[in-house]
């Protein structure tokens, strides 16, 4: 075991090498990819990744794996890979997981790299300042504040900071929060009232290396979050440590900032990421056909990207639904299909519609957890949890039946997703901190 956990690094790099696998799939499938345990000849290797198959990298993998595997470390093993709801029946060996290229707990998302993310006219700025910080962190651009409309690819942007920064210097702290988090953080800290755990809290934060905080607006306006934030950014301003943050919107257009925290906020670089053009669009689609090893007619895809135009969510989330329907029904995807089954997610020129399938899906990202996750049979918390505020946002926030919100979440029965609903609402109304996640989550779905 130990002599594959050494070798592990060289083994993907040689499956590259000697399969011919592009950089955007070995990103994409490879990479990603963890040795889990070796129980008699079978080795065990965990998919974690939210955009891989299991079948689809089963059937690309196994063998490549198995042949390099035998090459460099003299033993011939089985191949066996699984999923993240199925490490309940295989115990992990002394919990490998937690010891990947880098050991501190970073909250990245391993898909947010600079090779999957896609650059067009409406991002290309904002894309070269944060290859230009993450090459020289603290050096230039302290802050980098990236701003635009949700789901324009803002937080895949900073996350790929973080992970260019582990990949050349593994040494580095790297933190991603949501603003969320940090204000939950803060809040608990309050809440129990001693140095301690104040003490703790700022040793998290202003130890850091690279601080990235996504969706700083929801910061504003909570006085005592506001003001730990202000020394935090200070603290690591002046050790020339690198903040990078993100809002929906530029300091001048937030009206209840203090002068003091909008004046830091424009120290460094503004960059705003747009609205994606046509050929942005489509080149959107077909990077993640790529990655999902998925392909469909040019002209279902002009179709999403005609009609989908303000939001790479959106258009990401009409492939997968395709993708679902093609996996699970074994449906034929033709333009008549698609027109039918995506009617719920175009709208060309009407704003945008807020119907269960969005909510399960900014639920899913919230939470870097994938849709297909959300609609598994698997009951760990990590993904139970979510599946149940998708339920309970279904509810609130759509006109949806019971069942269809079932259905839509894998098929669960009317009495499931009461029981969801009912304990999602005694949560919210008893817990200050779970109340405000529910809120930061329903800004994310419907802005207005």
């Amino acid at each position: 075991m130990e002599l594959i956990l050494q070798k592990w690094e060289e083994i993907l790099k040689t499956v590259k090498e000697e399969y011919d696998v592009a950089d955007v799939a070995f990103e994409s499938w490879l990479r990603p990819l963890q040795v889990y345990n070796i129980i008699g000849s079978t080795l065990y290797i965990l998919i974690t990744s939210e955009q891989i198959l299991l079948s689809y990298v089963k059937k690309k993998f196994t063998l490549p794996l198995k042949v390099v595997i035998a090459e460099i470390t003299g033993i011939d093993y089985d191949i066996e890979f699984i999923g993240t709801d199925q490490t309940g029946r295989i115990k992990s060996y002394n919990n490998i997981n937690s010891k990947n290229i880098n050991s501190q707990n970073t909250n990245l998302n391993p898909n947010y790299t600079f090779e999957t993310f896609v650059v067009g006219k409406n991002n290309s700025f904002a894309h070269a300042a944060c290859l230009a910080v993450a090459d020289s962190p603290g050096e230039v651009y302290n802050p980098l504040y990236i701003y635009g409309g949700p789901g324009l690819g803002k937080t895949h942007l900073i996350q790929s900071i973080g992970h260019f920064i582990l990949q050349q210097k593994p040494d580095k702290k790297v933190l991603y929060v949501t603003s969320e988090e940090f204000t939950n953080e803060v809040i608990d800290s309050i809440r129990n009232g001693n140095a301690m755990a104040m003490n703790k809290l700022r040793e998290k934060y202003r130890t850091v290396d690279i601080l990235m905080i996504d969706d700083v607006q929801f910061i504003i306006g909570k006085e005592s979050t506001q003001e730990e934030f202000f020394h935090t950014f200070n603290v690591l301003h002046s050790a020339g440590k690198q903040i990078v943050l993100t809002s929906d919107k530029p300091p001048k257009d937030m009206e209840t900032l203090e002068e003091r925290i909008r004046s830091r906020f424009e120290w460094g670089l503004l960059a705003d990421v747009g609205y994606p053009d046509y050929e942005t669009r489509m080149a959107i689609l077909r990077r993640k056909e790529d990655i999902d090893g998925f392909f469909l007619d040019d002209d279902i895809l002009d179709y999403i990207a005609t009609n989908i135009k303000s939001n790479v969510r959106e258009l990401e989330g009409a492939l997968n639904k395709l993708l679902a329907l093609s996996n699970l029904e074994h449906k034929n995807i033709t333009m008549e299909v698609a027109i039918e089954e995506l009617q719920n997610i175009i709208s060309p020129d009407k704003p945008r519609e807020v119907t269960p399938q969005l909510v399960i899906e900014i639920v899913a990202e919230h939470f870097n957890i994938s849709t297909d996750q959300m609609i598994s049979k698997t009951r760990i918390n990590d993904i139970a949890k979510p599946r149940q505020i998708a339920m309970y946002l279904c509810k609130n926030m759509t006109s949806a039946p019971l069942d269809t919100i079932g259905a839509l979440l894998g098929g669960r029965d009317h009495s499931t997703i009461i029981y969801g609903i009912k304990k999602i609402t005694d949560e919210y109304a008893k817990d200050e901190n779970f109340h405000h996640l529910i809120e930061t989550i329903k800004k994310k779905i419907n802005p207005n």
